[in-house]
């Protein structure tokens, strides 16, 4: 299994894209709505081994590598490694991807550039993710020392929204900072070229970065922020397509299986996802685990829809995205599987 220049941010319709051959969709976003396939009820065949999905949910794929007895998959898998929001964006719009697992922000960010897309589950994550990070010899000590100060910012991934948020819950205007645009996966090395002076760093890259260059002066800022909502989410298209919807209604009790699994056996997750996966020491493994929270699956999605309202409002207040209500983004026929399938002590919502 595989291991997974600064310039001015053009608001709308900018949207970071990984390196290599994936495409910037700066400038495809349209005036319209996305083309909304019409979905009838969940479809009650079985999926089979001729039912083929490409799934970008990398956590999953460890899961049933560390612990096979969470599967089998009843479907053919062809696993995609995904680099975050943008990545996934880009292969649901080349017709690459069919299923994938991110946080809140890629959908808004989807719809606002046309991608017709669905949620169809959610954990609840209560932990906080995405931790303020400073370059060596920045001379940021505290959030008010950002004042004046470039900051990586990626507007299709949780990152954007949770700087943003943590730059509110401050006192500060994002008209106050320089909001450098980079896909997360050149947070590092923005933060190590000085292309930035702070980034939101999440697990295991945070602590990969504190262990080289905080004998050199960088440091993490207090923060609260959460990223509530863990999901799968998937092209409309393949939704309507009813095999392929029976098989992302089949994989999501795994799913739910694998993140319980990986929260019940923290030493197994460490060994076979963080050490021989991620390239952490056991040690660092066991901090980051510690960092973790139990997840929780809801039962209704009402929260999680006000949770990804706020998050759009938030982006279109300063600029980024279109106004519009989030409710379009939820495949309500699926709302109940993910609760289902957990047991009761997993069941429940923020």
């Amino acid at each position: 299994m595989s291991t997974y220049p600064s310039r001015p941010l053009n608001r709308r319709g900018f949207l970071a894209l990984g390196s290599g051959a994936l495409l910037t969709l700066a400038g495809c976003a349209s005036s319209d709505e996305p083309d909304s396939t019409t979905l009838g009820a969940l479809p009650t065949v079985s999926p089979d081994k001729n039912t083929a999905l490409r799934v970008g949910v990398s956590t999953t794929q460890a899961q049933l590598v560390a612990e096979p007895s969470l599967g089998p998959l009843p479907f053919s898998a062809t696993w995609v490694r995904l680099n975050g929001g943008p990545e996934t964006i880009q292969g649901f719009r080349a017709g690459a991807v069919d299923l994938a697992g991110n946080a809140g922000m890629p959908p808004i960010q989807a719809h606002d550039i046309g991608v017709d897309a669905k949620i169809v589950a959610i954990s609840h994550n209560t932990a906080v993710n995405y931790i303020p990070t400073t370059r060596p010899g920045s001379g940021i000590r505290t959030a008010k020392d950002v004042v004046g100060k470039k900051i990586a910012f990626s507007q299709g991934q949780a990152q954007g929204v949770t700087i943003l948020k943590w730059l509110k819950e401050n006192g500060i205007s994002y008209k106050d900072v320089t909001l450098v645009p980079l896909p997360s996966a050149q947070f590092l090395t923005a933060l190590q070229g000085k292309q930035v002076d702070l980034a939101p760093l999440t697990e295991p890259s945070l602590t990969k970065y504190l262990k080289q260059y905080e004998r050199d002066g960088a440091r993490t800022l207090p923060t609260e922020v959460q990223d509530l909502l863990s999901l799968l989410w998937a092209p409309t298209s393949v939704l309507a397509d009813d095999r392929k919807a029976a098989a992302i209604q089949a994989f999501i009790p795994i799913w739910v299986k694998g993140n319980n699994w990986s929260w019940e056996n923290p030493e197994k997750w460490i060994d076979s996802y963080y050490v021989k996966d991620q390239g952490v020491t056991k040690d660092d493994g066991e901090r980051i685990v510690k960092s973790r929270k139990k997840p929780l699956y809801p039962t209704d999605w009402d929260s999680s829809i006000a949770w990804e309202q706020s998050i759009a409002d938030l982006m279109s207040g300063a600029g980024f995205v279109r106004k519009f209500d989030v409710s379009v983004l939820f495949d309500r026929r699926f709302e109940h599987i993910a609760a289902q399938a957990a047991p009761a002590e997993y069941r429940g919502q923020v």
